[in-house]
């Protein structure tokens, strides 16, 4: 519940215009968010969980299929062995600038990975929410949501 209240909160205290970029200023900002999105599946399938690291904030939440996880869980996870990403594909991208230093990305994904063994749910809709923090943009929410298209 705690996620979805932090992520709530965010959008209710940005709803506002001030702020909002437009024009090239948000095109700048979607094609850096789809940059580092698409490293970060990259990583994933990789095992690179320094990229990992770098990427989230240290008040990172993932709400996956299993729950609400941390930081430090998503990065044991990807540098495990528990999971083998065999192929994926990310498209569909869309930008929602809250605020100069917010903004959400949703995108289509999908993927053959297995963990433990057992296949990881795809095709998903994917909402990763990012804070702009001394100059740097962090992920700070990641959820997914299966779909059947």
């Amino acid at each position: 519940m705690k996620p979805l209240l932090v992520l709530s909160l965010i959008i209710i205290s940005c709803h506002s215009n001030e702020g909002k970029k437009t024009g090239a200023d948000e095109n700048a900002v979607k094609e850096a968010l789809i940059k580092l999105e698409k490293e970060s599946w990259e990583a994933w399938k990789n095992h690179d969980s320094k990229f990992f690291e770098k990427f989230l904030s240290d008040d990172h939440v993932e709400i996956g299929f299993g729950g609400p996880t941390d930081k430090a869980a998503v990065v044991a996870s990807v540098g495990s062995s528990s999971c083998t990403v065999k192929t994926y594909s990310v498209d569909r991208f869309e930008l929602t600038i809250l605020e100069a230093n917010v903004a959400v990305l949703t995108y289509h994904a999908s993927q053959e990975t297995l963990c433990n063994g057992m296949p990881v749910p795809s095709p998903v809709w994917v909402s990763s929410v990012y804070l702009k923090r001394e100059g740097r943009w962090l992920n700070v929410i990641y959820q997914q949501t299966q779909t059947n298209r």
